[in-house]
């Protein structure tokens, strides 16, 4: 499993299927909720790299809060505490890569 399906496969898991723990190259991660804002966070690991799902907070003022106030399902995810993509709509976007969506 590359990193963009398994990114996909974590954004469809969480937030799409509602599911309490993911599933990563056969290896389970639970679905945990942030403190206040109760939004969905996974951590997991890929290829030796430890990654955060976070569901994107819509009451921030970015452009991907923006989509999740009109009801588009947002994930970023987080490497060593800097973003490094995101998955939007069935989408992914890996940072620092040019992308054609």
């Amino acid at each position: 499993m590359n990193l963009q399906s398994a990114l996909l496969s974590v954004w469809e898991q969480a937030l799409v299927a509602n599911a309490k723990s993911v599933t990563v190259a056969g290896e389970p991660f639970p679905v945990r909720t942030t403190p206040k804002q109760k939004l969905k966070q996974i951590d997991f690991r890929i290829d030796g790299r430890e990654i955060r799902g976070l569901e994107q907070n819509p009451d921030t003022k970015s452009r991907w809060a923006a989509l999740a106030r009109k009801g588009s399902k947002v994930m970023q995810f987080l490497e060593r505490g800097h973003y490094v993509a995101v998955v939007f709509d069935g989408k992914v976007r890996i940072y620092g890569e040019k992308s054609k969506t």
